[in-house]
């Protein structure tokens, strides 16, 4: 690991006027950066310690949102979330993700922003152009297993890896953003992340002077909510793919979805062609399969993922009619469809 100084920063008006060095990062909880560190992936010379940011521990709401700082651990978060029905869907997804250690330290910002798990990012000697612009992308061509099928482009195919941003994406968060200027803006976490096109190093909108400070998420009915995570192993292990989602039925017609997928994209997935075809649609089979075909008809397989549009497709089905049988015979429910 490279030498570098360190900056703390305790309260929110401590970001205004920050002076920090080309390539210095911000560290939260350092669950992804220090083994990037210690990989040579990342060396920068200057590292800025948000972990005693008190401002942006806590979480609070009101009659129309939830806000969640960016320093609330993943644990804590898993907790609220958990004890909040409309919420339950987050809490499901954070309870998925890596070991009860790990989301002790990692929190909401630094969950947004953790960087793919591909084998070729972190080996610095196979060609990657998320690491190195215009050296080439080694996973095309090699194991790509759990390379993404949807969002990818000739110059790379690598899977955002965080459960909790597939949960937001599909519960309509907004990611809260403040400069050292002071300026504060908020964008929807759908347009936050880029797809990689032929500037992969570019992976959000997050400009050089601006810190995460908040997610936003508003309050809303999500129905009978269910997380679904297929992997290697039952735990500790990142998403092959994996489908957030929530239904409120009405009769048999499809009032409302709230629905991500993840494992599969460059991004945290959001299916804007799926849940065309359903919101309104009566549910059956028959719109299962047009709505998973819509989704998957820009899909491209390198190989060893292969499996991946099948995978998908059967999971989204069988999610769903898990959905609609239980709000079927439970109405007005709201709430996970299994306890975690």
């Amino acid at each position: 690991m490279n030498p570098f100084s360190l900056q703390h920063i305790k309260h929110t008006q401590d970001i205004n006027g920050l002076s920090t060095e080309d390539g210095a990062k911000y560290i939260a909880g350092g669950t992804n950066l220090i083994d990037l560190m210690k990989l040579q992936v990342e060396t920068p010379s200057q590292l800025v310690n948000l972990s005693q940011w008190e401002d942006e521990q806590s979480i609070t709401e009101n009659d129309d949102y939830f806000r969640i700082g960016a320093m609330v651990t993943n644990t804590a978060l898993a907790n609220y979330a958990y004890h909040q029905p409309s919420l339950s869907l987050l809490s499901q997804a954070l309870l998925s993700g890596a070991t009860v250690q790990l989301r002790n330290r990692a929190t909401t910002g630094g969950n947004l922003l953790q960087r793919t798990r591909c084998y070729y990012f972190y080996d610095t000697t196979k060609a990657c152009n998320k690491r190195q612009p215009g050296s080439g992308c080694a996973a095309l061509t090699s194991m790509n297993r759990i390379h993404a099928i949807l969002g990818t482009s000739d110059d790379c195919i690598a899977t955002h890896p965080s459960d909790m941003a597939v949960a937001m994406m599909a519960l309509d968060a907004q990611v809260s953003l403040t400069s050292k200027t002071g300026e504060v803006r908020n964008i929807p976490l759908r347009d936050f992340y880029c797809v990689p096109s032929t500037t992969p190093h570019i992976e959000n909108v997050l400009k050089d002077d601006e810190v995460i400070t908040a997610v936003i998420i508003p309050k809303q009915r999500h129905g009978t909510q269910y997380y679904r995570k297929v992997r290697d192993r039952s735990s500790y292990a990142f998403a092959l793919v994996s489908v957030g989602a929530g239904l409120v039925l009405k009769n048999d017609t499809i009032e409302k979805l709230t629905l991500s997928f993840g494992g599969v994209g460059t991004k945290p997935w959001y299916p804007a062609s799926a849940i065309r075809v359903l919101t309104g649609a009566t549910f059956s089979e028959e719109v299962l399969d047009l709505a998973i075909d819509a989704e998957l008809a820009d899909a491209k397989v390198y190989g060893s993922n292969n499996f991946k549009p099948d995978l998908l497709r059967n999971t989204f089905k069988s999610v769903m009619h898990s959905l609609y049988e239980h709000q079927r015979e439970n109405g007005d429910h709201e709430g996970a469809l299994y306890e975690n």
